[in-house]
């Protein structure tokens, strides 16, 4: 299973929806199309109290082998970001590699220091919307392969220190890559529809505005 990049940067900035129209597309229908800048992005978000009330990391079915080709969603999405290709054995056994951690800037050699991911955490999901959702549909937020946005390979000790903190309470250690972290977590909020909160809202605000203001277009998820 290969993920499909849902990224453009094009000239539609000049012909960007009204705030109305905006609002309106939190409605599409999954596969449907979105192009906006950052700004607009987070501005285009519903910021609402977090609901953190009876989650359970259980509810969200993950590393799942969606295609049945023998590698689960971690394991494609290690094959996928290896700089340098693993073998692969019996049962996908992934040895051997070497992979880049953008949260602290770190090269990786082998899957054992690695972990998978999930851009916006599973508890951050819940509590920002996924209380509502089906059980098939945070099976698919966990495996998100749909997006490359979704699902990142760092290392563990940079996965374990941001665990379920929002960008308000956890920053990449590698400064050279917030921009982007706080851009892609917009694209996840955004593609699944979740709130954010005014604490996350804010500090979002003040840490994109000396990033380059972009246009992203996500492909919504539900």
């Amino acid at each position: 299973m290969r993920r499909t990049a849902a990224i453009t940067v094009t000239v539609a900035a000049l012909l960007l929806p009204s705030p109305a129209h905006a609002a309106s597309a939190r409605a599409a229908a999954p596969g449907d199309t979105i192009t906006l800048t950052v700004r607009e992005a987070l501005d285009d978000l519903d910021v609402e109290a977090e609901d953190p009330a009876d989650y359970k990391r259980s509810y969200f079915r993950h590393w799942i082998d969606a295609d049945r080709d023998g590698c689960d969603t971690r394991k494609e999405l290690l094959l996928e970001e290896a700089v340098e290709a693993p073998e692969q054995g019996a049962g996908c056994k992934l040895t051997g590699g070497r992979w880049h951690s953008v949260y602290d800037d770190k090269v990786i050699n082998g899957p054992g220091g690695l972990d998978v991911d999930h851009r916006v955490p599973l508890g951050e999901a819940w509590d920002s919307g996924a209380t509502g959702w089906s059980a098939q549909e945070r099976q698919d937020f966990a495996n998100d392969l749909g997006d490359p946005r979704s699902l990142i390979a760092v290392s563990g000790s940079s996965n374990r220190s941001k665990g379920e903190k929002d960008p308000a309470q956890w920053q990449p250690p590698a400064e050279g890559n917030r921009c982007e972290y706080n851009t892609e977590w917009l694209v996840v909020k955004t593609r699944w529809q979740l709130s954010v909160d005014q604490t996350e809202h804010d500090a979002l605000k003040n840490l994109l505005a000396s990033c380059p203001n972009e246009e992203i277009t996500v492909e919504f998820a539900r």
